[in-house]
């Protein structure tokens, strides 16, 4: 009977238990909003000030200053704040010890004197809190109001150390006067929430290390003299709350869903041009770099500028730069390097034309001004020698870095070519026959040089990729290339939307020909796709009769700078010279410094920027018959101007391009 009683109970306990559980499991628990908790720490106080009439029977032989001195600080807390809430408020309730012991000092005995102080406060401490980030890290601020309730102090003073006979003097405690009774001040301070209990439980613990500082506004601990304390305080606080219940969610399970991977659509099409001969020849304005570049460590001319003997003078002449060929061309046209080269002898050639002008040759080095004016000289000498300039109109200077630096504080990447660059002579003047249009001052380019063009096969004459979307669907692209007899071309990889190939490439010396164009991307999702087109191309052929006009726009090492110095020019002096219905065509370039997608970017960036200064300056004459292109082609050496073997190469790789294309007849 009583097993049955036994069993009969024990099952009912388990049947309860049961319920119990089932019932705990149907509720959660909300992160509380009180906390109650107590706190302890330390204050580190910091003494300020001058004390010495300690109270009406006791006055220091000798006046204190400075201490310092650490006390208890503990105290009981209330805190509200909702839970995700930047929000809430804190009060304590709080010990605050405010011990401390002044700086040594000597008394007129020459003896060492200590002052230690015992100060005990009552504080009430509300504070604002927030949580900007809305989660564990909060800050604290509000008034402080004290109440002062131990003021002792203890002072001893030692012998004179001359004296060790001497009996030492007694030691005196006892009680400030004039002490503030009550103080009112500030804290500000930030703590961090550590959860030490699990979020599900309707118990929770928090452990909040704290910091705080307590300024000295308000905190005089006498009426007299002008002791005050700042005091950092450092602890830490445990609170506990108690979440509201709140009914679990429901648990539904489920498959998940078959996820649909869209592939991306681009667009992929080949414009090629017909490219019958228009019988173009382009009449090239051509910037000049007011620099001579020199090799590292030489304060010699380079070999690769044309220098010319004395009795060669009376032969040169801008518009016949291809009389004498510099050694080592690369880039462009041969012929566009030639004029650069001989800077000096344009310089020289347009002094002695007009002998009004005077320049300033300064010279920049890495090794110090002194080698920068020995670059400089080597400069001035050939203009005197060779063009018989005066050496009054030829004034020299030496820097470490030119007012334009290409290498830039703080910069550790490919410093040697920023170096060379930054190794040179610039020619400054002010005289309006050598530097360009529509500019005044020391800092700016010469005066450009116009010359025929031996002109490439232009832009307009290339064939175009256009893998459309090709940016933000692909990884990458690549193009095959298929003629009639099944040779195979392959081009890319690319990333960006369009592509541009001279027909020579594809062609090489056939007139023409026809060919399939497959483009070949992977997706972001790693899967293949391809298109294909047919296309005709046409080998574009070299033009007799001048039709077009080139100009260009050269960058400093900051592009903001180059666009100041070139709008009116591109305003006043280039826009005028398009003619009605022409075409201008504006393609961006940069040197090899720098990372590569930022080179591709930054020279859109600049064609963009000459494109609506010429757009701008068009609209204010009231013309809207011009089609613009532009391009950027970055680093691309396949595309680049120049070379970048030389610091000259380099800073004329950083140039924009104007083709200007006159309207074809009959069109």
């Amino acid at each position: 009977m009583k097993t049955k009683i036994f069993k009969s109970l024990l099952l009912g306990v388990l049947i309860l238990s049961g319920i119990q559980t089932l019932q705990a499991q149907e509720y959660r628990y909300t992160r509380p909003s009180w906390w109650f908790g107590a706190a302890a720490g330390a204050n580190f106080n910091f003494y300020r000030g001058t004390t010495q009439t300690l109270n009406s029977t006791f006055v220091t032989p000798t006046a204190f200053h400075n201490g310092f001195g650490a006390g208890l600080y503990l105290g009981t807390m209330l805190e509200y704040h909702a839970p995700e809430t930047k929000l809430g408020f804190i009060l304590q309730l709080s010990y605050d010890g405010r011990n401390g012991k002044f700086n040594e000092v000597m008394s007129p005995c020459n003896c060492p004197a200590d002052l230690t102080t015992n100060l005990n406060y009552f504080a009430i401490e509300p504070s604002l809190r927030l949580a900007p980030f809305r989660g564990n890290f909060y800050l604290f601020a509000g008034p402080r109001l004290s109440y002062n309730w131990k003021k002792d102090f203890l002072y001893e003073q030692g012998i004179n150390p001359d004296i060790p006979e001497q009996t030492p003097r007694a030691d005196v405690e006892g009680e400030f006067s004039d002490i503030n009774k009550l103080r009112l001040s500030m804290q500000v301070g930030m703590g961090m929430d550590i959860q030490l209990s699990s979020k599900d439980n309707q118990a929770q613990t928090v452990l909040s290390p704290f910091v705080s500082f307590l300024p000295y506004f308000g905190q005089n601990p006498r009426s007299v003299e002008s002791w005050n304390m700042t005091t950092i305080r450092v602890g830490a606080a445990i609170k506990f709350g108690r979440g509201r219940k709140a009914p679990r969610e429901e648990v539904v399970y489920y498959a998940p869903p078959t996820v649909v991977v869209v592939e991306p659509k681009v667009n992929f099409l080949v414009t090629s041009p017909k490219n019958v001969p228009e019988k173009r020849r382009v009449r090239e304005t051509f910037p000049l770099l007011n620099y001579v570049f020199f090799n590292l460590e030489s304060t010699e001319i380079p070999n690769r500028y044309i220098l010319l003997k004395k009795d060669e003078v009376k032969d040169f002449h801008e518009d016949q730069l291809d009389v004498v060929t510099p050694k080592d061309l690369s880039g462009r046209s041969g012929r566009s390097m030639v004029v650069y080269y001989n800077v000096l002898n344009i310089l020289g050639d347009r002094m002695v034309s007009n002998t009004g002008t005077d320049i300033v040759l300064v010279g920049s080095s890495e090794l110090g001004p002194e080698d920068g004016r020995l670059m400089a000289t080597s400069v001035k000498n050939y203009l005197v020698d060779i063009y018989g300039i005066s050496p009054s109109r030829i004034k020299i200077e030496g820097r470490f870095k030119p007012k334009l630096p290409s290498e830039q504080p703080g910069g550790t990447l490919e410093l040697t070519l920023l170096r060379e660059g930054d190794r040179r002579v610039s020619i400054e003047s002010s005289s309006p026959d050598l530097i360009m249009e529509f500019q005044s001052g020391p800092s700016f380019p010469l005066r450009p040089v116009e010359f025929y063009a031996e002109q490439e096969a232009p832009l307009d004459s290339y064939v175009t990729f256009h893998a459309e979307g090709a940016n933000l669907a692909l990884k990458s692209w690549s193009v095959e290339v298929m003629d009639e007899n099944g040779k195979v071309q392959f081009f890319g990889p690319y990333i960006q939307d369009r592509v541009s190939v001279p027909g020579k490439a594809i062609l090489g010396d056939r007139p023409k020909g026809n060919f399939r164009v497959t483009m070949i991307g992977q997706t972001i999702s790693g899967k293949t796709i391809k298109e294909e087109v047919p296309v005709q191309v046409v080998l574009w052929a070299q033009p007799v009769i001048e039709e077009g006009l080139r100009f260009s726009v050269i960058f400093e090492f900051g592009e903001s700078k180059a666009i100041q110095i070139y709008e009116r020019y591109l305003a006043d002096f280039v826009t005028p010279k398009i003619p009605k219905g022409a075409k201008v065509m504006i393609h961006g370039y940069t040197d090899i410094i720098g990372d590569e997608k930022f080179n591709l970017d930054l020279s859109f960036a600049r064609a963009d920027a000459v494109k609506g200064i010429i757009e701008d300056a068009l609209a204010k004459s009231g013309r809207n018959d011009v089609t613009f292109e532009v391009y950027g082609f970055g680093e691309d050496t396949n595309r680049s101007q120049f070379g970048n073997k030389y610091p000259e190469e380099r800073f004329y790789n950083r140039t924009v391009i104007i083709d200007i294309i006159p309207q074809t007849p009959g069109m």
